[in-house]
């Protein structure tokens, strides 16, 4: 951190000495009260770790039946790319995309970054992709609908469950537990802090 570095809070604008934390500690805005930064106890570890954990299950999610429905002695079984390709051939290409890219496509695109991010900082070693992807980490986070997806499943298993005989496979509930383990991978990193952690590594 340079000696006369400066931060601003992101709520009202106020310029302050940029301040080095010690673990556990947090520091917010002195007129408003906003969020500054923090130093997460083990964030970074804790982070990689969710991280790593994402990316199995994000695997498995896509390699097994997500769900199966049986009705009239017929019974079908999908998987979550599956599913989006049904959407394409039954003429629903916009809505196939939009499926894809932001349950699929967008959450696995942050998990590689927050890889390959985190992998570097752990270790204390640079590397020339470090700033770019912590960008793109921070730009994709908002896009990423993993969480709505689970819960507008859940809605439509209820309404359906009254028509068909419905099981879930081992897909969903990996998918849900993937949700769960990005959502803690993105909420254990502080922007501030992994910023602070790409400048030191940097400099050396």
């Amino acid at each position: 951190m340079l000696a006369n570095a400066k931060i601003a809070c992101l709520a009202c604008d106020l310029l302050l000495p940029d301040l080095s934390l010690a673990e556990g500690e947090r520091a917010s805005c002195p007129r408003c009260r906003h969020h500054l930064k923090a130093h997460p106890r083990d964030g970074l570890v804790r982070s990689l770790a969710f991280a790593l954990g994402s990316a199995v299950l994000l695997l498995a999610a896509c390699a097994f039946p997500f769900l199966s429905m049986q009705a009239g002695g017929f019974e079908n079984a999908t998987t979550l790319p599956e599913s989006a390709g049904a959407l394409w051939r039954n003429g629903r290409e916009y809505l196939a995309v939009l499926v894809f890219s932001f349950v699929v496509l967008v959450p696995g695109v942050i998990v590689a970054a927050l890889v390959a991010l985190l992998v570097p900082l752990v270790r204390g070693r640079p590397a020339p992709w470090l700033v770019a992807t912590g960008r793109l980490v921070w730009f994709l986070g908002p896009w990423s609908m993993a969480e709505v997806f689970v819960i507008g499943v859940i809605v439509s298993l209820v309404k359906l469950a009254a028509m068909a005989s419905i099981t879930l496979g081992i897909s969903f509930w990996s998918y849900a537990a993937f949700t769960v383990c990005l959502t803690a991978a993105l909420a254990s990193l502080d922007r501030a802090y992994v910023w602070d952690a790409i400048e030191r590594v940097g400099s050396r």
